[in-house]
């Protein structure tokens, strides 16, 4: 069978690049692989709190402000 291509919502190139920025001088594929993983956790738990907020406030559209208090 053959290996099924997994689709990344973050790209792996940008998150090697904010782990550069962050002071790395190399970073393997698996450490990329995992801090990915992270970042989408954490941008998935925000974002479904940030909808909650919204909605609480009687709106379907999430604000600027939704994703600051969210994140908080």
């Amino acid at each position: 069978m053959p290996q099924q291509r997994k689709t990344h919502v973050i790209p792996r190139a940008t998150v090697a690049r904010l782990l550069m920025k962050a002071g790395a001088q190399r970073v393997s594929i698996e450490a990329v692989e995992a801090f990915a993983d992270v970042i989408q956790n954490i941008a998935e738990d925000i974002g479904s709190q940030a909808a909650r907020i919204a909605k609480h406030s009687g709106r379907k559209t999430i604000q600027e402000g939704d994703i600051r208090l969210a994140a908080k």
